[in-house]
């Protein structure tokens, strides 16, 4: 995951309180798409992570936009990556005396934007 690319530029949301395999399923979604249209996808998905995502792609866009100089319309997702953090340990009384586990998992959550300037050359004449 290299990001000396002089084109990217990258949001992370760290200690999201949600398990890396939920927000997994999310980013699969918006991986290699355009900013604008994976914005519309998390926010009418039903996911409560959804939201966080949602903001942490905006922070990109803005960073993007207003330390970089990037045009947002050319904005797209080239990296979207999710690693564990801390676990809360919480127990729950069970039957007997004994005491079962709760694992309340944390995430951090990263975001890595690319600009895509493709020249569309005009087409004169025929097809070929």
């Amino acid at each position: 995951m290299e990001n000396n690319n002089k084109n990217t530029v990258k949001a992370v949301n760290r200690n999201v309180r949600s398990s890396p395999r939920k927000i997994n399923n999310l980013l699969k979604n918006i991986r290699g798409k355009k900013a604008d249209i994976a914005i519309r996808n998390l926010s009418f998905a039903r996911q409560r992570i959804a939201s966080e995502i949602r903001k942490t792609l905006q922070s990109a866009i803005a960073n993007a936009e207003n330390n970089n100089q990037y045009d947002i319309d050319h904005l797209y997702i080239k990296e979207a990556y999710v690693g564990k953090s801390i676990v809360l340990k919480r127990f729950r009384a069970r039957a007997k005396g004994r005491a079962s586990a709760i694992k309340k998992p944390y995430s951090n959550l990263t975001i890595i934007l690319s600009e895509n300037i493709k020249q569309k050359r005009e087409l004169h004449g025929t097809k070929s």
